[in-house]
């Protein structure tokens, strides 16, 4: 199966004063993580979060990035930008940029496009709305989304990709997908990739759930087959939680 990979999504928190004091208190909680462990901080914390994760087995995450390589795009950060920075990962069409900030199927296929050929890592996010999920298409839109994202993305390149399952209505509204339903859609997206690809390329694939995993289910929820670690939201900006969800990832 896929690497295991907790990643923190700190969304829009902590100043990078803070982002420091946060980083150099997960840094001992996690040094013998047998995962590999990344931090998804808000831009302006990058800089910092690079310095004091350096020499460490912490990886940086920005939170999106655009998809072109410079031009008239006012307030926005390409993935050049962040390659030459040392940024390591980004996070592309959470649900957070879908809902609030207009992203689509097709923009994250571009953005995804983008992070690739500048050398990034990327952590793609797919997930359905509640009355989605209500109108049993829950499985038709996750591979919808999967599969225009990966719209001409190589086999090589998908070592490059994480998937992260992150059902909207679990996020940050303290309902969680059970452990079962968590576990049937990371199968259904790593069928689906093997349908594009190959199952040799869809057993390496990491697929993380997100939505309310905590220190409480992680164990329960990493514990199932098809799920590789975790996109950690509120739980991530609490290093003894973060560090707990991290042990729990064996």
């Amino acid at each position: 199966m896929g690497k295991y990979v907790i990643a923190g999504n700190w969304k829009m928190n902590k100043t990078p004063a803070e982002a420091k004091a946060l980083i150099e208190e997960i840094k001992p909680l996690v040094k013998d993580a047998t995962c590999d462990v990344v931090v998804g901080v808000p831009f302006v914390d990058l800089s910092v979060a690079l310095e004091a994760t350096a020499g460490t087995n912490i990886g940086v995450a920005a939170q999106n990035c655009h998809w072109a390589k410079s031009g008239a795009f006012t307030g926005e950060i390409s993935a050049e930008m962040l390659k030459e920075m040392g940024v390591g990962y980004v996070i592309l069409g959470h649900s957070e940029r879908r809902t609030y900030f207009g992203d689509t199927d097709v923009t994250v296929q571009q953005r995804t496009r983008a992070a690739l050929d500048a050398g990034l890592t990327v952590i793609l996010c797919v997930g359905e709305y509640l009355e989605q999920r209500e109108q049993g298409v829950t499985g038709e839109i996750c591979a919808m989304q999967t599969k225009i994202a990966l719209g001409g993305v190589s086999k090589e390149e998908l070592s490059r990709i994480i998937i992260a399952y992150e059902p909207v209505w679990a996020i940050g509204t303290g309902r969680t997908a059970t452990a079962e339903q968590a576990n049937e859609v990371c199968a259904l997206i790593r069928n689906t990739v093997a349908d594009l690809y190959d199952v040799e390329a869809a057993a390496a694939l990491t697929i993380q759930y997100g939505g309310s995993m905590n220190a409480a289910n992680a164990a329960e929820l990493l514990a199932q087959s098809d799920v590789d670690g975790g996109l950690i939201g509120g739980a991530s900006l609490k290093a003894p939680d973060f560090a707990t969800i991290v042990a729990a990832a064996k």
